[in-house]
């Protein structure tokens, strides 16, 4: 492992721990409304790197809006990279896959996702 590769390890590994110990207050919504989002989640995958900053900032959204969304590790499981690249044409996270009906949608970027869950839910 060469000296970048160490630091972006050790620096992933401590945004992760940062953001366990900060973590959002989440949104808090009756019964109903929250079987809703929930269902409305169901068309929703991340595909995301554990240690990614860039993730973790998606990921943080996603649990303080108190969201249901199935996360995919692109870096780990060899499925959903390849998913990833033939499906959403690259591999690059955060990711968020959207269905809408018969059509899928591909939504790169932090921000792009994360402007996106805000407006939706």
């Amino acid at each position: 492992m060469g000296i970048i590769t160490s630091i972006r390890f050790i620096l992933g590994y401590l945004i992760v721990f940062l953001n366990f110990v900060c973590r959002p207050k989440r949104k808090n919504r009756s019964q109903s409304e929250q079987d809703t989002v929930d269902q409305e989640t169901k068309q929703l995958t991340l595909y995301q790197f554990y240690l990614c900053p860039f993730c973790v900032r998606v990921r943080r959204l996603i649990y303080r809006l108190g969201l249901s969304i199935e996360y995919r590790d692109a870096k780990r499981n060899k499925i959903h990279r390849q998913e990833l690249l033939t499906e959403g044409g690259q591999i690059k996270v955060p990711c968020l896959r959207i269905e809408e009906g018969s059509e899928t949608r591909w939504l790169y970027e932090s921000r792009a996702i994360n402007a996106y869950l805000s407006k939706k839910f």
